[in-house]
């Protein structure tokens, strides 16, 4: 159920094709509620333009139900509850929510929507069954409506004059559409990437075999010891899932601020400034700010850690810039392999200095790969820039680690400069290192095996870790470590 008693949702397959399909039920009207429906609909359209309601300074679900039972009662309609509640279902649905959409919209198990058209299916990435077809399908009109829609509640505008659509939903999901025929030929189109409010973990990329405990604990001492990290990867390969995960490993007490075209970045931190581009339209004053320069803006307000979503034009100059002079960058790009990325950053319309990208410690390449009949998001290699190659005069990299399709595990491929480096800079051995290392696959370990994965409790523990760590390992060696019934706190 995705709204009981009203929406059930089901996912069959069809045994003639083999593929799933994604079945959206809801209440089925008969021909009386079908009328009296529509009816509804017109005089609720008139109650509401005579009042003059604003809805951002009002619960809207009060005022339509209020609404509702006032036109019923203009009428002289006593309902049966049934009947009642199945026509509340949609007048909620279509004007509180998102129409056809709502369902797909309220399902946390969906990643993005895809509407191609009219009179054809919409389509959804499932995060256990990935691309699968539905039964909700719009008309024309239907669509266009319901396009023109997503642009109000987005707080944005399109029309036939300009028929793109790029925008944000209250709710943070990034929407992309196009109206009518303008620009795609069978119809309007809608594609929205759902935001996640509550973020993937450390915990949960190890529990779904992204990564194993021994790279993370790699990548948190990375973190913490400020290392600068690009994430690398295909479109939907969890690049920005892998971002956000391990910013929940900087210290609590630093300053960090997180640079993005559309929120997607969630942290556990106070002292944390979320950053987003603004875009306007023509006759607008405002003017736009894209990233380049709330990155200037950001590098004059000191930050400790700087979070980029994703790097692609003049912005990333800036970026490498801002590694080169001692920030702590992390960001995210789209290739393939490390030398695409290399050959990318290197080449317009990026031209980073080759000497600057050596300032990059870290590159890791997300893939979507099929593990049996499933296809999953893999870390295919970690790898390190060592500095640049004297004979060659190229960029030098080293991979640490490297997944293995054959068993599906994550294994250790080379020496780490990075650690070295951590160690010359801390004045550890390599004993202290290794322990360092242990420790944190230990408490990685602790939190898998007692299903401890809610962004806040982790965030939580590792704060904890960091202010006191003989005592959380030795909780965690004892199995004493228990968390209170709120979060935060241990």
């Amino acid at each position: 159920w995705v709204s009981k008693p009203f929406t059930l949702v089901t996912i069959i397959n069809n045994l003639r094709s083999h593929k799933n399909m994604y079945i959206v039920s809801e209440p089925v009207l008969n021909d009386f509620e079908k009328t009296l429906m529509l009816r509804v609909y017109e005089s609720l359209k008139i109650f509401l333009l005579e009042d003059d309601i604003d809805f951002s300074r009002m619960n809207k679900e009060i005022i339509l139900y209020n609404n509702f039972l006032k036109i019923l009662d203009v009428y002289g309609l006593d309902l049966e509850p049934t009947s009642l509640n199945k026509i509340w279902y949609y007048m909620k649905r279509d004007y509180a929510g998102y129409g056809k959409l709502d369902v797909l919209l309220k399902d946390p198990m969906i990643e993005d929507i895809s509407c191609d058209g009219a009179d054809v299916p919409v389509y959804l990435y499932h995060r256990k069954y990935t691309n699968i077809e539905t039964n909700v399908i719009f008309e024309e009109e239907e669509l266009n409506n319901a396009i023109l829609k997503l642009a109000q509640v987005s707080g944005k505008s399109i029309s036939t004059g300009y028929p793109i659509l790029n925008a944000r939903l209250p709710d943070g999901s990034r929407l992309e559409a196009t109206l009518g025929r303008e620009v795609t030929t069978r119809g309007g189109t809608i594609t929205i990437r759902k935001f996640r409010e509550e973020p993937f973990t450390p915990i949960d990329l190890i529990k779904y075999g992204t990564f194993n405990t021994e790279v993370m604990a790699y990548l948190w001492i990375a973190v913490e010891n400020h290392k600068n990290i690009i994430i690398v990867g295909e479109t939907a390969a969890g690049k920005t899932t892998v971002l956000n995960a391990i910013s929940l490993f900087i210290p609590s007490e630093s300053k960090v601020i997180t640079i993005e075209d559309t929120r997607e970045l969630t942290l556990y931190h106070k002292n944390w400034i979320p950053a987003t581009i603004r875009e306007t339209f023509m006759g607008q004053e405002a003017a736009d700010i894209d990233m380049y320069e709330l990155l200037r803006s950001a590098l004059r307000q000191r930050p400790e850690f700087l979070l980029v979503g994703e790097i692609r034009g003049k912005e990333s100059y800036t970026l490498f810039q801002a590694m080169s002079t001692g920030h702590t960058t992390f960001s995210t790009m789209h290739a393939g392999s490390i030398q695409t990325a290399v050959n990318r950053l290197l080449s317009e319309p990026i031209n980073v200095p080759l000497m600057m990208l050596s300032s990059l410690d870290i590159m890791i390449i997300e893939v979507l790969r099929h593990v049996g009949k499933k296809r999953v998001r893999r870390t295919e290699t970690v790898s390190e820039f060592v500095g640049i190659n004297a004979a060659s005069g190229d960029i030098s990299t080293r991979e640490v680690y490297k997944w293995n399709p054959v068993h599906d595990s994550i294994e250790k491929s080379g020496a780490s400069s990075v650690l070295d480096s951590i160690m010359h800079n801390r004045g550890w051995d390599k004993e202290r290192i290794n322990k360092e290392l242990e420790d944190r696959k230990a408490l990685l370990q602790y939190l898998l095996d007692n299903d401890i994965n809610d962004y806040r409790d982790v965030t939580s523990i590792i704060r904890r870790y960091y202010e006191d760590r003989e005592e959380i390992m030795n909780l965690v060696r004892e199995g004493k470590v228990l968390l209170s019934e709120q979060h935060g706190s241990l």
